[in-house]
């Protein structure tokens, strides 16, 4: 490397301004120059959507730093001695020149950017269903802040005006809350058959799902887009989807991304099989002067390793400042992902990290799970809340997988204690051992996130033998004789539904002197709000002789998602 090393990056949103600045910190003598085909830089693209919706006035309002200043070309330029180009095409690399050849979009200028170590974060470009109609005008994607201009413009100028979003993952449901907020009517369209497919499993999209539908969202699950009706101006006027025909002003796609790797490609630099640039661990491409990070980059997932594209702006600027070190000689390495994710749709919390249960399974694990509804803090506590925590386990060595938590309480925090756990390797019953705080308004005595793990140890030592939600009905369906013991309280019975179907009623306290209404060699699954004096019902019954003894995991309110 030269004396005064020559880093020139590509793209100038997270990771390339990141590992601009972390180069910098390192290396205040480095000739630093980032190229970016955009008009703005350095903006949060995650909080697009909170401009949308309004909660963000200003579009600069995700430009700036904490203490107000906007990230712009003069920021960089004064602050960190960072030469930022914007609107300039990253045209093509000589990597035996090691020079990049840029076009300037004002000017037409074409000129050449030497480099000792060259930064590739050219992030992801959406992309979109093969149907008819993608042409049309108003048609979006939410990815760039050109994007939420032009979307918020139309929102302002069409009161209550239809919005049909296309796809109901992470990016899908954001722009659905975003709509919402500003008075649209939205219907969002999901081939699946589930929401956040690929994110959590349908057990647990299943209570987002029945809260979105009581807050009145259009979700139509399983449905794929067939094309789109244009008028004679050429925008978008229909949405045709599952045979119907759907009046709307404009559509979003957010089927999802895929990494932007044509320069990569065109430069003979190695893709994997995600079809993003393979990097090391230092995160250096199969060029050693070349380093790629962010949504472009195919990287390892913590647990496994196997390859794995994760377009999250946390792992972005990580692999920023990691890439920031080692282009002017550091040797920091990066420790692979978990994919954790949040997200909140119409005061719905949700969150996932590590596997999920299909993700689990399909990599060979012996996976076991524990499904607990609960409070998010102490439930006498006025302001509490009900959440759902789903630990996903691996049943030989009781290594922790995977987490998914949703409601309306506080889930995100239980997020990021079992991502931490599982970023340790940890066991459930490590889990359910950590000293975690507690104090009514927070938590309760024990956190919901240690009563999911104390529920999986309890079904591996095979003390807890449960029936899920989805086995009890594929049950019923099969017309199997099996008996359905309410054990909640009277009063409870008549406040609150049931499951639908003929049960028996016997509350736990009564239910040692009523053992003998029971039938004797059928099937029994016990039933109550929670999951939690069913189980106790379980073990009560299977001590009493009973076998066949399960409970519904879960309760009631997984079974009806409230």
């Amino acid at each position: 490397m030269a004396a005064t090393p020559r880093i020139v990056v590509v793209g100038g949103v997270a990771t390339g301004p990141k590992a601009a600045a972390r180069a910098r910190r390192c290396s205040p003598e480095a000739e630093i120059t980032i190229v970016d085909q955009g008009e703005y830089v350095s903006y949060g693209g995650c909080g697009l959507p909170f401009f949308l919706s309004g909660m963000v006035g200003k579009i600069e309002g995700l430009m700036t730093t904490l203490s107000g200043q906007v990230r712009d070309v003069d920021y960089f330029h004064n602050e960190k001695n960072v030469r930022v180009l914007t609107r300039t095409l990253a045209e093509r690399i000589d990597r035996a020149e090691r020079a990049l050849h840029v076009q300037s979009l004002a000017t037409g200028e074409r000129f050449a950017l030497p480099y000792d170590k060259l930064v590739l974060a050219t992030g992801a470009t959406p992309t979109r269903p093969p149907v008819p109609g993608m042409e049309l005008g108003r048609v979006f994607n939410l990815r760039t802040p050109e994007d939420a201009l032009a979307l918020r413009r139309l929102l302002e100028e069409n009161k209550g005006a239809h919005f049909t979003v296309v796809g109901g993952g992470l990016i899908g449901l954001e722009t659905a809350d975003a709509l919402v907020a500003r008075g649209a009517e939205v219907t969002v369209l999901e081939m699946m058959d589930h929401l956040l497919p690929g994110l959590i499993d349908p057990d647990v999209a299943r209570l987002l799902e029945h809260h979105l539908e009581r807050e009145g969202l259009d979700v139509r699950l399983g449905t794929r887009l067939e094309r789109l009706e244009g008028d004679e101006e050429g925008n978008v006027r229909a949405a045709v989807a599952g045979g119907e025909e759907i009046e709307t002003l404009a559509v979003i796609v957010g089927t999802g991304l895929k990494p932007n790797v044509g320069l990569a490609r065109d430069a003979g630099l190695a893709l994997g099989k995600t079809g993003g640039i393979v990097v090391d661990e230092y995160l250096r491409t199969s060029d050693p002067d070349i380093y790629a990070g962010g949504d472009c980059a195919e990287i390892a997932h913590h647990i496994g390793g196997w390859k794995v594209i994760f377009p999250l702006g946390t792992v972005a600027n990580k692999h920023g400042r990691i890439i920031g070190s080692n282009v002017v000689g550091g040797n920091e390495r990066y420790q692979g992902a978990l994919g954790t994710t949040v997200l909140q749709v119409l005061e719905f919390n949700v969150g996932r990290t590590g596997l999920s249960e299909a993700q689990a399974r399909t990599l060979g694990f012996q996976v076991e799970t524990a499904l607990v509804p609960t409070m998010d803090v102490a439930h006498f506590f006025p302001m509490h809340a009900p959440i759902t925590v789903k630990l996903i386990a691996d049943a030989a060595s009781r290594r922790l997988l995977g987490a998914q938590v949703v409601g309306p309480g506080e889930a995100i925090k239980r997020v990021d204690v079992a991502a931490m756990a599982l970023s340790l390797n940890a066991t459930v019953d490590d889990l359910a051992d950590a000293d975690l705080g507690y104090a009514p308004p927070f938590a309760s005595a024990v956190d919901a996130i240690a009563q999911a793990a104390n529920l999986c140890r309890d079904k591996l030592d095979g003390l807890a033998r449960s029936c899920s939600v989805d086995e009890l009905r594929e049950r019923l369906a099969a017309g199997e004789s099996l008996t359905l013991v309410d054990v909640r309280t009277p009063a409870e019975t008549k406040q609150g539904p049931g499951l639908g179907r003929p049960t028996l009623r016997l509350p736990l306290a009564e239910l040692r002197q009523r053992l003998a209404e029971l039938p004797q060699g059928q099937p029994l699954v016990a039933v109550c709000a929670l999951g939690t004096r069913s189980y106790e019902a379980q073990r009560l019954l299977e001590g009493a002789g009973f076998a066949g003894v399960r409970f519904l995991e879960g309760g009631l309110a997984a079974w009806t998602g409230r």
